[in-house]
């Protein structure tokens, strides 16, 4: 349920309607616009009497929410959120760059190609430590020598850094990352989710292998329930009965998941496609999309890579990308 409060409230006015839900068990999410007040009131609100609340001088408006999902709901919180991560900020108009290896392989190679999609535009630094494989003989990661990395490669480029957590074990090991992702195979790992709600940390939320938007809302939805609102959505494809591509880029995810939410989205075109020359035109479709950011696997040497080379970009080749990124913002935004 979302009560919409009549401009002209007094915040002790606001506050004893608060106290007043709270007092039958209900949580009050406040979203404060710039013209108007929210208030989304969580739980069993068959309590409520509408009538009642409705009569109150102070409230324009009541709605029954019907969609599972409150927390992550635009219907709670009209207005964008922004992430501001260590100055760099994502949503509410603010578009993203983040590149970087499929996985941290080496120091030369991870510094290598951090100087190289820094100076290209890029302004978050990807690389899984821990990497989860089909293949149980494939490259799994450097684990926790694999963050030292990223965190000697964000005090030498001041770059803000995302990598994947797989274990909630291993959380503590992501104390000095900026932004934890929960990957595809983890999107409803319900015990990590719940975890991560209980910390602050930035989390990139990627939709599941064949999970639906109202699913993927759901998974936000874990998180945001345990207090953590710091999260950006990611659609990174979905399984269909097509083989020429790994997965299926639903760009219609992102103009309709900001019609449902008012969570970032970015778009992953290179775990979509699988291919790197599909990694372009699906960036800048994803642009053309309203994305708020993309996310591409950059490889200094992608035919020796050790995960994912097929789809990894050369820095001179994400160079150009992100030339063409920037033109396209520069269409939509103007």
């Amino acid at each position: 349920m979302i009560a919409v409060l009549k401009e002209g409230t007094t915040v002790q006015q606001r506050d004893n309607l608060c106290e007043w839900f709270k007092s039958m068990g209900l949580e009050v999410h406040l979203s404060e616009g710039q013209f108007q007040t929210i208030l989304g009131i969580i739980g069993d609100t068959s309590r409520v009497d509408i009538g009642l609340l409705e009569s109150l001088s102070i409230i324009e408006s009541v709605k029954r929410i019907s969609e599972p999902f409150k927390n992550a709901n635009r219907k709670f919180h009209t207005n964008d959120s922004v992430l501001d991560i260590n100055g760099v900020k994502i949503g509410g108009g603010n578009f993203q760059i983040i590149a970087g290896p499929c996985s941290v392989e080496s120091r030369d190679q991870i510094i290598t190609i951090a100087n190289q999609v820094k100076a290209s535009g890029a302004a978050i630094l990807r690389g899984g430590a821990f990497k989860p494989r089909t293949s149980p003989y494939d490259f799994q990661g450097l684990h926790a020598a694999g963050i030292d990395l990223l965190l000697e490669v964000k005090r030498q480029t001041g770059m803000p850094i995302v990598t994947e957590i797989m274990n909630v074990n291993d959380l503590d090991l992501f104390e000095e990352i900026d932004i934890i992702q929960v990957g595809a195979r983890n999107m409803q790992n319900f015990d990590l989710l719940k975890e991560l709600g209980k910390t602050k940390k930035n989390i990139l939320l990627k939709r599941g292998l064949a999970n639906t938007l109202k699913e993927l809302l759901m998974s936000a939805e874990y998180i945001m329930a345990g207090g953590n609102e710091n999260i950006i959505l990611c659609e990174r494809g979905i399984r269909t009965y097509e083989t020429y591509t790994r997965n299926t880029l639903d760009l219609s995810a992102v103009p309709m998941l900001h019609e449902l939410t008012h969570l970032p989205v970015i778009v992953d075109p290179s775990h979509a496609t699988g291919i790197c020359r599909l990694v372009e035109p699906m960036a800048l479709a994803a642009v053309a999309a309203g994305a708020d950011g993309v996310m591409i696997e950059v490889h200094n040497d992608p035919e020796h890579a050790l995960c994912d080379g097929a789809q990894s970009l050369t820095p001179e080749q994400f160079d150009r990308v992100a030339k063409k990124v920037a033109r396209i913002r520069e269409v939509i935004v103007s």
